[in-house]
């Protein structure tokens, strides 16, 4: 399995993978590979963080981020907001999902971001450091249920005697 930087040229396979993952997935709306579509066309769209994972040339698994402000008492800071991660059925279970996440994580802390965001599965995503916001003192502006808003500090504390808002728009 080898991790890289998305291409154009990846758009239409990532568009079936992530719409194909997406259809045995435990939540599902069954519109994630459009959310990539609209995420890449907006001004949060960040190239650089869009991976996928390929074995023997076949694209097995996609992950992007893009920015996420965070409205604080006194600034915005801004971190990066994880969607969508998936992993061809066929491939789960075998450590693809935590090799894309631990890249796109250290690939994010390299270009200055301090802090990661997500709508997911709790139980999954804590054994990333992904916590509800509210542990960091972030509210979820949201319609999402706060169970399944989450906060990953990139750097240690980074998060740490911040009081803020969080608002994610699916």
């Amino acid at each position: 399995m080898h991790i890289r930087l998305a291409q154009e040229s990846d758009y239409q396979k990532i568009y079936e993978l992530v719409q194909t993952a997406f259809l045995t997935a435990q939540v599902s709306d069954g519109t994630e590979q459009d959310f990539v579509l609209k995420l890449r066309e907006g001004d949060t769209f960040i190239p650089q963080l869009e991976f996928v994972a390929e074995d023997n040339n076949e694209l097995i698994g996609h992950i992007m981020m893009t920015k996420q402000n965070i409205q604080t008492q006194n600034s915005i800071l801004t971190g990066v907001l994880v969607a969508p991660l998936c992993v061809k059925k066929e491939y789960r279970n075998q450590g693809i999902g935590r090799a894309l996440i631990t890249h796109a994580h250290q690939c994010a802390r390299q270009l200055g971001y301090q802090a990661a965001f997500l709508v997911g599965d709790p139980l999954y995503y804590h054994r990333f450091q992904y916590f509800q916001t509210n542990k960091f003192n972030i509210k979820n502006n949201s319609e999402i249920p706060d169970q399944y808003v989450l906060a990953c500090e990139l750097n240690h504390d980074s998060l740490k005697n911040i009081v803020g808002e969080i608002n994610i728009v699916e």
